[in-house]
């Protein structure tokens, strides 16, 4: 995981090879008991602060609830769980390079709870204090109780609310989160109960997103692996705990393939899931801890203003340039423990916790940069990654006087750096103040969005049509639904073959309007630099579009862009007029 203070236990560190970690009924405090691991759950007192901490964190994000920036990618799961409660099968009716968890977790939330954006935002916040909760009570087991509380105020105001959208990445997170915690279980208190669940949540991890499932179990066997060498015992691996994890590991994706070989969608699925690997990654490959600013946010924030105003702008941004090197340095510190371990310098328990939390971060690192590792990525996993702060904050484990001399101002700095980003993004929140009344229920926008006025004056619910190329959130808040089995057609990402089956689609089903972004080519390289032009300079589906479709008005979202609403060609515009005010 990361580095940690200097033991003064290191003496008597070292374990009999046949037992288990040694369990603390209650959180220890003072130095000289820092020689094993606590269990907070045990006590009363972290149990009710743990309550706190999930019912603050949740009031707090609930204040984003209603807030769109009009995402391009917030609106695929949305749309998508829609398609499933209108009786569409993934796969097989609608396309996606997701595995299916996403879509099919959010369409039992809407059934059970009522389909709003309400709905879903709210198990946002639900989440959020899931998270915070998890990392207050890992980073707990090593670490004094104002610096679980320092960590875990960090995700509360920097992890969700950065990017406050119904997303498969938080999904992932939740399931990775409670995979880690059971994992962390099994070490303490080895059962076949936290076996099972690490291999449910584990498979549930991969089951909504590939990626990440799949840095995860590669993370922690190598983490338990290396546990087992460093405690040169096996003990935990008994034939009950192993069937109880295969088990785990196995029923949920037993039950997938049955469910989709059941609907004739089995073969869709396989193609669906091999076509990230060939299409996604290359589209979205950036530097590592890239942002996505383009050369006018650059100067906006620091080109412009008093040298006052930037300060307090560089303090803002800080998060975004120091987040990406937590994982780094959580997944280099795994030597150090391992050497500390072996050598008696940090209590057993203690660095074979170290360990695994590191190996666990390393394989988590390896997903996020093999996909896309932009910042917003590894921002995905701060409940995770953030536990790296804990570590460095208290240092009680890492022999570094350098380290020590620094923490009081380290710890200041960034208390002020994530503070003032959580501020930022709040004050963004409460500054938007144009209230849309859409099918799915009341957002709040920072400018008017006239899309989705326009949209559900003239279009009624149900309607085909098509948003193009990339935002489904349109369908979702109004609705609609697309005429093809793509939500979204992102140019230059998907191929060509996929291309003429959106076009064949448009021209089977002629969908009543079509919402097309002309500038969205302008974005491509900022936000997917990799991207050759040569892929998407020559779009037919945008040109199918321009030969078929006659514009009626030119409409600005919520986001500043520009949409043409257009009809069949010779079919009347709606109200029997265009609206070119509508551009103003």
């Amino acid at each position: 995981m990361e580095a940690r203070f200097t033991n003064s236990f290191a003496g008597s560190a070292r374990k009999p090879a046949n037992k288990v970690f040694r369990v603390q009924e209650q959180p220890l405090e003072t130095p000289k008991n820092r020689g094993s691991l606590t269990l907070p759950e045990r006590c009363a007192a972290e149990r009710w602060i743990a309550v706190g901490i999930f019912a603050v964190t949740v009031l707090y994000l609930c204040i984003f609830r209603r807030y769109t920036s009009v995402d391009p990618d917030e609106g695929i799961v949305l749309q998508g769980a829609e398609r499933i409660l209108n009786g569409e099968v993934l796969y097989r009716d609608f396309f996606s390079l997701l595995t299916p968890g996403s879509y099919y977790w959010l369409a039992l939330i809407f059934k059970i709870f009522g389909d709003s954006m309400l709905v879903a935002r709210t198990a946002l916040a639900v989440y959020g204090g899931i998270f915070s909760v998890f990392t207050y009570w890992v980073a707990r087991r090593i670490s004094p109780r104002w610096i679980a509380l320092l960590t875990a105020y960090f995700v509360t105001i920097a992890c969700l609310p950065w990017r406050f959208m119904t997303l498969h990445n938080w999904d992932s997170t939740l399931w990775c989160c409670s995979t880690v915690y059971c994992a962390i279980l099994l070490l303490q208190v080895p059962h076949w109960g936290w076996a099972f669940g690490l291999g449910i949540f584990a498979s549930l991890t991969f089951l909504f997103e590939q990626s990440k499932g799949a840095g995860l179990i590669i993370g922690l066997a190598f983490g338990f692996a290396l546990a087992a060498w460093m405690q040169r015992s096996w003990s935990w691996y008994t034939t009950a705990r192993a069937t109880a994890l295969a088990i785990g590991l196995v029923c949920p994706l037993a039950l997938t393939v049955g469910y989709f070989a059941a609907h004739r969608a089995l073969g869709p699925m396989l193609s669906d899931w091999m076509w990230a690997p060939s299409h996604y990654l290359t589209a979205n490959r950036v530097p590592y801890g890239y942002a996505d600013w383009n050369d006018q946010e650059r100067d906006a924030m620091f080109a412009s203003g008093t040298l006052t105003e930037r300060l307090a702008v560089c303090v803002a941004v800080s998060p975004c340039f120091f987040v990406p090197a937590l994982p780094v340095i959580g997944a280099a510190s795994l030597p150090h423990w391992i050497i500390s371990g072996r050598k008696g310098n940090v209590a057993i328990d203690r660095a074979v916790f170290y360990t695994l939390v590191s190996a666990t971060v390393g394989g988590l690192l390896l997903s996020v940069a093999g996909t896309r590792a932009s910042n917003l990525h590894l921002v995905y996993l701060a409940p995770i990654f953030y536990l790296a702060l804990g570590c460095i904050l208290d240092g009680s484990d890492i022999s570094s006087a350098l380290l020590r001399r620094i923490q009081p101002v380290l710890t200041i700095a960034l208390f002020i750096s994530f503070t003032a980003v959580g501020m930022a993004l709040l004050v963004a929140d409460r500054s938007a103040g144009h209230v849309v009344e859409t099918s799915r229920g009341e957002v709040t926008t920072r400018v008017p969005d006239r899309v989705l006025e326009y949209t559900q004056a003239h279009l009624p619910p149900g309607t085909r049509t098509l948003v193009y190329p990339y935002l489904p959130l349109y369908y979702y808040l109004t609705d609609t639904f697309s005429a093809a089995r793509y939500d979204y057609l992102q140019p230059g990402m998907h191929t060509a073959k996929q291309n003429l089956e959106m076009v064949h689609d448009i021209d089977a089903h002629c969908p009543a309007a079509i919402l097309f972004e002309p500038a969205f080519y302008e974005k491509i390289s900022t936000s997917w630099p990799n991207t050759s032009p040569g892929l998407w300079a020559n779009d037919p589906v945008a040109e199918y579009i321009l030969r078929n479709y006659q514009w009626c008005a030119t409409l600005t979202s919520g986001a500043n862009s520009r949409f043409l609403f257009m009809v069949p060609a010779g079919a009347a515009c709606p109200g029997d007029a265009r609206r070119p005010e509508l551009d103003r």
